[in-house]
């Protein structure tokens, strides 16, 4: 008899549920002032949900100085997810700051360059 799969969007409900606990929690609970405006972009559970990396951006603050806080805090942030999750296993959490925004605002500000400058050479 062939070994018994979940469901393929398990791990999206999970690694959903998780980012939904997390926001929470860290508005809420974590008290550490290192950790700014966070907000939780997303999360990758591995299949055996045994490790969890958590990509967050900040507002204002140090993002170095936010990682490194929210993962010295993450036995007490998965703690607290132990208590709201109703699975067996509950992940070991890896914070990883998410430069995307960064990145997004870099190249509008490289686009609408182009642009102006485009517009001062209408010959070429």
């Amino acid at each position: 008899m062939p070994a018994k799969k979940s469901a393929p969007n398990r791990s999206f409900k999970v690694a959903d549920q998780i980012q939904r606990d997390l926001t929470e929690l860290i508005a809420r609970e974590l008290k550490d002032p290192r950790v700014g405006m966070v907000t939780i972009q997303s999360v990758e559970v591995t299949p055996d949900y045994a490790h969890a990396k958590v990509f967050f951006s900040l507002l204002v603050g140090d993002p170095q100085q936010c990682q490194d806080a929210l993962n010295q805090a993450a036995g007490f942030l998965r703690n607290g997810l132990f208590k709201r999750l109703h699975i067996h296993t509950v992940p070991t959490l890896h914070f990883v700051f998410d430069r995307t925004t960064e990145r997004a605002a870099d190249m509008n500000a490289l686009i609408a360059q182009a642009v102006a400058s485009r517009s001062k050479n209408p010959e070429e």
